[in-house]
C-alpha cells in the first residue's frame, strides 16, 4: 500500500513539473515570436523595466506552465527552466541532485507516470533581490480520490540573456506533526 502511494505521489510530482516546464516553453516561444512578429506595438519589458510585480507574475506564470505540463506526465517544462547548475531536492529521494544532467536522468525515469486531474497552487509568493527571486507556495494535487499536499521553494536567477532559470528546487510533502491530514 505504501509502495503504491509512493508511486502515485511520484507520478503526481512528475506531472506537476512537466506542466510547469511546458508552460514555460510556451511563454518563451511566445515572447520570442512577439519580438519578430508583425505586432511591433507589443514591447516586452527590458530587465531594467521590470518591477517586482512584473517579475512575480512572470515567475509564477513560468512555474504554473511547467507544473501543468508535469501534471500530464511530461517533465520537459521544468527541464526548460532549470539552470545547468540546478540543485534539486525531491521528497521521495534521500539525496540532493546536483546539475541538470542528473535531474534529467531522474525525470526521464518518471516520464509518463503522472496524471494529475487538477491542482491548486496556494499563496504563491515571490521575493526578489537583484537577479535572484525566491518563489514559495503550497500545492494540492488531485489524482482520483487521492489528495497530495506539498510545499515548494524555487530559487530563480536572471541569466545573462535576461531569462529567469531555477537554480535550486526543493519539494517536500506536508506531513502534520500529529500524523493526520
Amino acid at each position: 500500500m505504501d509502495t503504491e502511494r509512493t508511486i502515485q505521489t511520484n507520478r503526481i510530482r512528475l506531472n506537476l513539473k512537466k506542466f510547469i516546464y511546458f508552460s514555460a516553453i510556451i511563454i518563451c516561444f511566445w515572447s520570442c515570436g512577439q519580438n519578430n512578429s508583425k505586432n511591433q506595438d507589443i514591447i516586452l519589458p527590458k530587465k531594467t523595466d521590470m518591477n517586482q510585480d512584473n517579475i512575480s507574475k512572470t515567475i509564477i506564470a513560468m512555474e504554473k506552465a511547467a507544473l501543468e505540463e508535469l501534471n500530464k506526465g511530461n517533465p520537459s517544462g521544468y527541464l526548460a527552466i532549470y539552470a545547468e547548475d540546478i540543485t534539486y531536492f525531491d521528497p521521495f529521494m534521500e539525496k540532493r541532485f546536483d546539475g541538470l544532467k542528473k535531474v534529467q536522468t531522474y525525470y526521464n525515469s518518471l516520464q509518463g507516470t503522472m496524471n494529475v486531474e487538477h491542482y491548486e497552487m496556494i499563496d504563491p509568493v515571490v521575493q526578489i533581490s537583484g537577479e535572484i527571486a525566491v518563489l514559495s507556495y503550497n500545492l494540492i494535487s488531485y489524482i482520483g480520490s487521492n489528495i497530495f499536499r506539498e510545499k515548494c521553494t524555487e530559487v530563480y536567477r536572471q541569466e545573462s540573456d535576461e531569462q529567469w532559470k531555477i537554480i535550486h528546487s526543493h519539494w517536500s510533502l506536508v506531513q502534520p506533526a500529529n500524523g493526520k491530514e
